[in-house]
């Protein structure tokens, strides 16, 4: 199920940093000296994602990166449209 080159194997590595950033927003957001913005370690875990992402393509991996793509874009318009539009 989850091979080496797959979509499902992408989206799953993509989601790995985003996750990390939103538990260390979530434990830290009330400590200001930390962390005083909060969409910091998103855009970390963004980037962390594209360096993923080219190592998927340089191993001939492209189903992985097509997954680790898409997870990347959708993360990053939701950090977009919740950092802008926060709910209350």
């Amino acid at each position: 199920m989850l091979n080496k080159n797959s979509m499902l194997t992408g989206v799953a590595a993509g989601l790995i940093f985003p996750a990390v950033a939103w538990l260390t927003e979530y434990l830290l957001k009330n400590n200001t000296y930390i962390i005083n913005r909060p969409a910091v370690p998103y855009f970390i875990a963004i980037g962390l994602n594209l360096i993923m992402l080219r190592f998927s393509y340089k191993y001939g991996a492209d189903k992985t990166a097509r997954g680790i793509m898409l997870t990347t874009f959708a993360c990053m318009l939701l950090i977009f449209v919740f950092k802008i539009h926060p709910i209350k």
